[in-house]
């Protein structure tokens, strides 16, 4: 299938400006009150001077998915590679970077994984104890320190508002057989708890998702389970509580190295927790200090029968504290940050690693006139293996016609390579020792209209990397070893439009359209002329668009139909079109759910076929 994306840029445009016309001022849906949940300045959607996209609680319940990373493949400019149904061991990258080039927090806490970026989506929740996600897209250094190169995703989760408990069952299959002549087939099963209490709120949920995969060697079992608490101290004293758990187990088959990898297995297990007390000093300082820590072990077989042979074990070790201020003036708001990090690491293949990161963060934010809106700071930082390096940054957005704004932003950011790229050790990879971080600088600019019904952002961005990393060689025969071999240049363009239209009907009671569009225009500089074969470096996402249709029929019934067609630098173009029917009552839900319908048969990630079509079927209960 063959799309003319440039004749669909028109008609999209088109058809958000007569949206505009139409935009009203009653929903059932503010994406304008909801605060950006950055860690000193927050700002409502509203009046961002970024190009951040959120994914609401309403998406979130309506559309067909069933994980993190299925949620996330549906904006333009996210390249969510998965190795399987249910975002199974998916890497994320943003606007044409790879999988370790953005970061990805929860509640804002960092959960990079400092040995590899395949682990980073290995998260302790599902998508039920989401609230909503937050996509911001740039060079983010100045907001989030190191690895946001290319951008940040901030997962951010529900708070405990009523007392209560919930559960999501499911099943699925998609009707084809395996070896044996059994069906394909996974399930799950998530419960939940909210206790209110008069000076606390708990959450606590579990889950589990398991199947026999859709290929020879997939099959795999995933249990999580979370725990976030709030405490109340005093009147204006908060506790913030959050731990989670994370067991997932699956084969490997061509995730890595096919085709010699076919019998592969790995199992990751994390932990996450952290701890944040905020206090008001005064009505004009607020002051957060937090303390997180993450634990990782990935372990691979390269062959499950001889476990003896070809095995690396991974444990990573990452203790994070900060101290986070805020200070309301007359002059405009200052936030204020100081940050250390400390990395470890004890490997089996990459030996035993530490390093130590220190960061400052200095943020300032003021309106010099009515409806200008400006915000600058710099990120400084040591790192016991770089030394000092220095990220500022600046967006500038000003109001007009009430609704409209325009902006403008620059960005810089670093990304450190990670304890594989270091010093992996194998038969065709092998670290190197000597490479350097990566840096960006990064210039955007755009339109926005926001309202209650319809958010619209259209913007240019361009972008360079110096030091660019990637696993290359020089022959075919030779094995891959990572360099800073080359400088990127990337334009883009993006177009982003959701839409409530509220009728009334009892037949049809309202429609929420969606739909958002990226081109991407990388161009490579070679700055190693031995690097004669190279990995990553040009397989981003070329065009990619993405629509989204819901509709509530006779206040029982939700219909979601969603589109994606993406084109890749290196490989064929392809669309899928997903669906879900949800039957809704007052304490339960039935949905049926249908991915890849036309059974479109495609590749992410590597080698691996992805399933074609899927079906599934699940009850959701509250009380």
């Amino acid at each position: 299938m063959k799309m003319h994306l440039k004749g669909l840029v028109f008609p999209v445009l088109l058809l958000s400006a007569t949206l505009t016309a139409y935009a009203q001022q009653d929903t059932i849906r503010k994406l304008n009150e909801i605060v950006i949940k950055e860690n000193r300045i927050q700002l409502p959607f509203s009046k961002q001077n970024r190009n951040i996209w959120i994914i609401d609680a309403e998406k979130i319940k309506n559309l067909p998915a069933r994980s993190v990373g299925e949620l996330l493949s549906y904006v333009s400019g996210l390249d969510i590679r998965q190795r399987g149904p249910g975002g199974l061991q998916a890497d994320i990258s943003i606007d044409g970077g790879t999988f370790d080039q953005s970061l990805v927090l929860l509640n804002g806490i960092k959960v990079s994984d400092p040995q590899t970026g395949h682990n980073m989506m290995n998260l302790p929740v599902s998508i039920d104890d989401i609230d909503h996600i937050e996509i911001l897209r740039g060079s983010a250094s100045r907001i989030y320190g190191i690895n946001a190169l290319t951008g940040a995703i901030n997962i951010v989760t529900r708070n405990a508002v009523n007392t209560g408990a919930a559960a999501n069952v499911f099943a699925g299959s998609s009707f084809k057989n395996n070896i044996s002549g059994d069906k394909y087939y996974n399930y799950g099963l998530r419960a939940s708890g909210n206790l209110v209490l008069k000076g606390s709120s708990h959450l606590l949920s579990a889950g589990k998702e398991a199947g026999n995969g859709y290929r020879y060697n997939t099959a795999f079992n995933n249990q999580k389970v979370y725990y976030q608490g709030k405490y109340q101290v005093g009147k204006t004293n908060a506790l913030d509580v959050m731990a989670g758990y994370v067991h997932n187990n699956f084969g490997a088959n061509s995730f890595y190295s096919a085709p010699g990898d076919k019998e592969s297995e790995e199992t990751i297990k994390t932990l996450l927790a952290s701890v944040a007390y905020t206090s008001r000093l005064s009505q004009y300082w607020t002051i957060v200090p937090r303390i997180s820590y993450r634990n990782n072990v990935d372990d691979y077989l390269y062959i499950k029968q001889t476990p003896d042979k070809f095995h690396n074990h991974h444990q990573t070790h990452v203790l994070d504290v900060e101290l986070n201020n805020t200070i309301e003036t007359e002059m405009g708001t200052f936030g204020l940050g100081l940050e250390a990090r400390t990395e470890r690491i004890s490997s089996t293949n990459l030996g035993k690693r530490n390093r130590n990161n220190a960061g400052l963060f200095t943020e300032y934010k003021f309106e010099p006139l009515a409806g200008l809106l400006a915000n600058l700071g710099v990120y400084t930082n040591y790192n016991s293996d770089y030394g000092w390096q220095a990220f500022p940054g600046l967006d500038v957005g000003y109001n007009f016609y009430g609704d409209w704004r325009i902006f403008a932003n620059l960005g810089t950011g670093q990304r450190l390579p990670t304890y594989t790229d270091l010093y992996y050790k194998g038969p065709t990879n092998i670290g190197n020792d000597q490479l350097k971080p990566e840096k960006s600088i990064y210039a955007e600019g755009g339109l926005k209209f926001n309202n209650e019904r319809l958010q619209l952002n259209v913007s240019y961005f361009i972008r360079r990397i110096d030091s660019f990393i990637d696993w290359v060689k020089a022959l075919q025969t030779d094995p891959w070893q990572p360099q800073n071999f080359g400088r990127i240049h990337t334009k883009g363009l993006t177009l982003a439009a959701d839409y409530t239209l509220k009728t009334g009907s009892i037949v049809l009671d309202d429609i929420r359209l969606g739909a958002s569009y990226t081109y991407l225009k990388p161009d490579l500089k070679k700055t190693l002329e031995s690097a004669n074969f190279s990995r990553y470096a040009l397989e981003s996402l070329r065009n990619q668009l993405s629509t989204t249709l819901t509709a509530s029929l006779y206040q029982a019934l939700t219909l979601t139909l969603t589109t994606r067609y993406c084109e890749r630098i290196s490989y064929k173009d392809y669309m899928t079109m997903d669906a879900r029917l949800a039957f809704k009552r007052q304490h339960y839900s039935i949905y049926a759910d249908a991915a890849n319908i036309f059974d479109v048969q495609y590749i992410e990630a590597g080698a691996v076929p992805m399933p074609g079509s899927w079906f599934t079927l699940g009850l959701k209960t509250a009380f």
